[in-house]
């Protein structure tokens, strides 16, 4: 592996915690269901290189900006296997993958930035680790130990992705990963007692990393001094046409789920855990998302779109394939595989052509889909749903993989 300093730069490394081999806290439930599920991934052909030429594997660090307070901001370049991949420890926010089409046409396929300033404004968490808890929180309260504790309500009347402040508006700290065959960088975060009013102090890690096999995983560590709920993901917006190009209702997504959890109409769960035989959510079998998004459904009025947890199949806690993306026009795909028991999808629906991103793009309604794997919503206040609770001694540990190729 090569680390390289662009010409210029000043910026000193973070440190970085080791990982220890620890148990996953997570919820074993829900693994029984018979599947329906999607077949496994195929094995693409991957153009030779999605870069122009099949590069080393190397890690190249640069300046992005600095933020109000006079904190420099780093940008981490990882390239391998004919991908790369752009970070930055702000929010520790994936601010571009660019990957080739059939036609070895190179493109940026993550909504976002060009700039750090995009990212310090209020923006739909493009790109970003969301955390304490991705998803919504009922109200913005939940009972732990006996002890009800009110976070903030920033989406309507319910809490979303860690409050006002969280892990998205936070500077994580980053150094370069040096693995045989595997580049990556690891970003280090402490979120203290009563930040976004949570208890305890939570140490944080997530790691990108990016292999010659053309596979980005990301890996979520975290330790508690006190009890308190934490729910990790990945807020990156998709479109494998390439961003700004477009909406995704053409793009064909499976889901490995035979259930969905329903929500009201603040997009809540109401604690079911309902089939998707027979509704506008059956993603078993490739299917265009624009197929049924528009369906008559009280599901859709309520998320606008697709805006849904799925339950996905399989043993929580095990690495195992979760979902297919593939762009018919451009012949790119994704495939997602994760220790998470379910995954939101979001169709972009909240978009709405205010946002303008890279190179002048303007972002209208449904130009980007997330996949974001995690722990249900609400589970703080579902005693049904797979646990989120953390507490002293315990780590937590997640890992999501996504897998870039071409289809045949």
């Amino acid at each position: 592996m090569v680390i390289l300093y662009a010409a210029g730069s000043d910026l000193r490394a973070g440190g970085a915690n080791d990982v220890h081999h620890a148990r996953i806290i997570a919820g074993a439930l829900l693994a029984g269901a018979a599947s329906a599920a999607c077949p496994e991934r195929p094995a693409d052909q991957p153009p030779s290189a999605a870069t122009g030429s099949a590069a080393a594997a190397q890690v190249v660090r640069s300046a992005f900006g600095r933020t109000p307070d006079g904190r420099d901001v780093e940008l981490f370049t990882l390239t391998n296997g004919g991908v790369e991949v752009r970070t930055i420890p702000y929010g520790a926010t994936i601010v571009s993958i660019r990957v080739s089409d059939r036609s070895g046409h190179v493109a940026d396929i993550v909504l976002g930035f060009d700039n750090l300033d995009g990212y310090l404004k209020p923006n739909p968490y493009f790109g970003a680790a969301v955390g304490r808890y991705g998803n919504r929180i009922a109200k913005g309260r939940f009972t732990l130990d006996g002890r009800t504790y009110q976070l903030a309500t920033n989406n309507g009347p319910n809490h979303l992705h860690g409050g006002v402040k969280g892990f998205d508006k936070a500077l994580w700290r980053g150094a370069p990963i040096d693995r045989s065959g595997v580049v990556g960088v690891a970003y280090t975060y402490t979120s203290q007692d009563g930040k976004e009013q949570y208890p305890g102090t939570v140490t944080a890690r997530v790691t990108c990393t990016l292999s010659a096999s053309r596979e980005l995983t990301i890996g979520y560590d975290a330790t508690t001094d006190e009890p308190t709920p934490i729910n990790l993901t990945q807020h990156s917006y998709l479109n494998l046409a390439g961003e700004g190009n477009g909406d995704i209702l053409g793009h064909e997504l499976a889901i490995d789920a035979d259930r969905f959890t329903p929500v009201d109409a603040t997009l809540i769960p109401t604690g079911e855990l309902a089939p998707v035989e027979g509704t506008p959510f059956e993603f078993r079998r490739p299917t265009p998302i624009g197929r049924r998004i528009d369906t008559e459904n009280e599901q859709l009025r309520n998320g606008k779109g697709y805006d849904h947890n799925v339950v996905l199949n399989g043993t929580s806690g095990t690495l195992r394939h979760a979902a297919r993306v593939v762009n018919p026009a451009s012949g790119r795909t994704l495939d997602v595989s994760t220790t998470e028991p379910g995954m939101q999808f979001y169709a972009g629906n909240f978009l709405d052509g205010t946002i303008t991103g890279k190179s002048g793009h303007v972002y209208r309604r449904r130009s980007g889909l997330c996949l974001e794997t995690r722990h249900f919503p609400d589970s703080p206040n579902r005693p049904n749903f797979p646990s989120t609770i953390l507490r002293p001694g315990e780590r937590y540990q997640s890992k999501t993989a996504f897998a870039f190729g071409l289809a045949k």
